[in-house]
């Protein structure tokens, strides 16, 4: 969506769109479909089938099947499979082949532009009814800070990269911003169906879908519900064929039927591992391991370490209600990455007590033993007690007056480390 998004804020519109927030989980495909349907969505019938040994198929019939791979990709139909099987999404009408298909995607990695280039392992399949298209268009309701609250995004140019659409035909693209208090109104659901160029009583059914699209946003407490493609069949329904949704952390205590459902299979290990312990980490590609407490102090720790010619591995927030425990952990974490060969703590104690910092470096250092060089600059609330306790710990770690002589030392480092090993 981020593409999509420096395509339309660029448009003459009344209301400029920023970026979206990027606090969320992703559900997959069939999550995202059985909540559209909880909540009075029309969508197709399906049912899954996964590895386990979950079959649902014998109750399930249509004239026409669509099996689809369950992952957190686009591009599935155009992809392959790691076993050399084309396609992750496949029609049939044939009942007897849907599971041999599955067979073929279930255990299996697909790989897509969107993958990695190893591919996702695959480990359900969605069996849907298929429907009758006969237009494609396109609905996304989102939470935009610009608009201060939500926006609905329409375009009866569906089923398609929605950012191609914006960048070469703007006109296609309506956004219509939503009062909070008043909700999506009758007359707004009406106007932006009529932009879709649903007719007669379809227009009806669009307006009551974009509605019920609307209440779902507000129930669940998503940042986005993006629908591509919201379709008109040749037998008269509207029907919201795909669906993206993202939720915002901060409902989490309210939605917890929701966020249990996030698969975490997908999501990179460290960031599993981080949000255990509240911690926000973000793995990059450099070589320099960063330990930060909120994230402009961590964009300015990365920005520095740049500046000086060095790469950082990571983005680690601690917050600002840090204990020790939460060091180590962040330890852990920041060594498991074999890629990371020098560490640079930078803290500045407001609400955080230097002096746990302190502690929390000296006890990971002693309990994970790693043999790269560490950096430290500490500043604010309880310093002098930190520093003093980092000093006589009798360990090997280097003291930094300020950031640019912290980001200095770790790029030097790494230099010193290199040429070591050449």
């Amino acid at each position: 969506m981020s593409s999509m998004w420096n395509s339309v804020r660029k448009l003459p519109l009344r209301t400029s769109i920023l970026k979206v927030p990027v606090r969320y989980i992703n559900l997959l495909e069939y999550q995202s479909k059985s909540l559209l349907k909880k909540h009075g969505v029309a969508i197709q019938d399906f049912c899954m089938v996964d590895d386990s040994g979950t079959n649902q198929l014998d109750n399930f019939n249509a004239k026409e099947y669509v099996i689809k791979a369950q992952i957190l990709a686009g591009g599935r139909g155009k992809g392959h499979f790691d076993s050399g099987f084309k396609g992750g999404v496949h029609l049939t009408t044939d009942r007897n082949k849907i599971q041999e298909i599955a067979r073929q995607m279930l255990g299996h990695k697909l790989i897509t532009k969107q993958t990695p280039q190893d591919g996702i392992l695959v480990r359900k399949v969605m069996v849907a009814r298929s429907v009758n298209i006969k237009r494609e268009t396109y609905v996304c309701i989102l939470m935009d800070r610009m608009s201060n609250g939500p926006v609905l995004i329409a375009s009866p140019a569906g089923g398609v990269d929605i950012e191609a659409v914006a960048e070469k035909t703007p006109h296609l693209i309506k956004k219509v911003p939503i009062d909070i208090y008043e909700g999506l109104t009758d007359s707004t659901a009406k106007e932006v169906a009529q932009f879709l160029e649903f007719k007669g009583n379809l227009q009806e059914k669009a307006a009551d879908q974009l509605k019920k699209i609307w209440e779902l946003f507000l129930k669940v407490d998503a940042i986005q519900v993006e629908i591509n493609p919201f379709v008109e069949t040749e037998e008269g329904e509207v029907i919201s064929v795909d669906a993206k949704m993202n939720f915002d952390d901060n409902a989490a205590y309210r939605q917890k039927e929701i966020f249990a459902m996030h698969d975490t299979s997908e999501d990179d290990p460290r960031e599993v591992e981080a949000a255990k312990y509240n911690l926000n980490y973000i793995g990059m590609t450099g070589n320099i391991g960063c330990l930060v407490n909120g994230a402009g102090l961590a964009m300015a720790t990365m920005d520095i370490i740049k500046l000086y010619g060095g790469d950082p591995a990571n983005f680690l927030d601690v917050g600002g209600s840090v204990k020790e425990d939460q060091v180590k952990a962040a330890f852990k974490i920041l060594t498991s990455d074999e890629n990371v060969k020098s560490i640079l703590v930078n803290i500045f104690g407001g609400i955080v007590n230097c002096a746990t910092i302190a502690n929390g470096i000296v006890g990971a250092s002693k309990s994970i033993n790693f043999d790269i060089p560490l950096i430290v600059r500490l500043e604010g609330t309880n310093v002098n007690e930190a520093k003093k306790i980092i000093k006589e710990c009798g360990l090997a770690i280097q003291s930094a007056d300020d950031l640019d002589d912290a980001a200095q030392k770790a790029v030097k480092s790494i230099d010193k480390a290199q040429k070591v090993t050449a």
